[in-house]
């Protein structure tokens, strides 16, 4: 499996924007991910995470704006985010009717709820800005394993993933 050093950015980014799911180091965990804005890079995510269909996945987003973007805040909601991110923090918002319609809430899931993320990692961001959407971010590992903590238990946990990002995580 390829193994990319952080500063390929261009050939990660190239590698979501055709639909492809990496692994990719986070401030908690090692993560894989897929770009929101592709069906088809969803569905290649649900089966590397071998997820079931009513289980949504958590969205790394670069700032603010995407947040907006794709939930609806409130005051609270805003408050939150302006006093803990980025940060190790997830909050779970309602999601916008139009953001990535192509999941059918209605009847597959309970709640129109999203949880979004945002991260103090100019890597990430970068490769958000690259990419030109918010990510799909879940642990990586087959859903309901324990969570990989090196790159060689991702690859045989997680085979068909398109590629590994090497870097550091602290484990939250």
């Amino acid at each position: 499996m390829k193994r990319y050093k952080q500063n390929e950015i261009e050939e990660i980014a190239a590698v979501l924007k055709n639909d492809g799911v990496i692994s990719v180091p986070t401030d908690t965990i090692y993560g894989i991910c897929a770009r929101i804005n592709s069906s088809k890079a969803y569905n290649n995510l649900v089966k590397v995470k071998n997820r079931p269909n009513n289980k949504s996945f958590p969205v790394l987003c670069k700032d603010l704006e995407q947040i907006k973007s794709i939930a609806i805040l409130d005051d609270n909601a805003l408050k939150l985010i302006k006093a803990f991110l980025p940060g190790p923090l997830t909050l779970v918002l309602k999601k916008r009717p139009e953001a990535f319609s192509y999941i059918n809430n209605a009847g597959t899931r309970e709640t129109d709820e999203l949880a979004v993320r945002m991260i103090p990692s100019k890597f990430l961001n970068e490769l958000i800005e690259k990419v030109g959407s918010p990510l799909f971010l879940s642990s990586a590992n087959k859903s309901g394993d324990a969570v990989c903590k090196n790159l060689e238990e991702i690859e045989k946990e997680c085979p068909t993933l398109d590629g590994m990002v090497i870097g550091d995580v602290s484990f939250g």
